[in-house]
């Protein structure tokens, strides 16, 4: 996550802290917003014998997808208003 840079450690703990909120939020509206569709909780064992395969693999992708784009676009606009207030310019990463 930290950059070779020492003046990036700011950035990374902000993004950090930003995605795990993201996260929280997300993951709440979720839960809230699967038991008021389905009636049902969403299921906290996803492994149990009890839980039926659809219902597992259905909150898996909703949760895992739903999180994780939470995530990137909090990190992200994070990381883009610590860089402008800085007057930096964003990394441009290359895959």
């Amino acid at each position: 996550m930290a950059k070779k840079d020492g003046g990036e450690l700011g950035p990374a703990l902000l993004g950090f802290a930003a995605g795990f909120a993201a996260e929280f939020v997300t993951r709440k509206a979720l839960t809230f917003a699967w038991t008021r569709a389905t009636g049902e909780e969403p299921p906290t064992d996803l492994e149990s014998p009890d839980v039926s395969l659809g219902r597992a693999l259905g909150w898996a992708v909703v949760a895992g997808v739903g999180v994780e784009v939470a995530r990137v676009l909090a990190v992200r606009a994070t990381r883009k208003k610590v860089h402008g207030s800085a007057g930096l310019e964003p990394e441009l990463v290359s895959d």
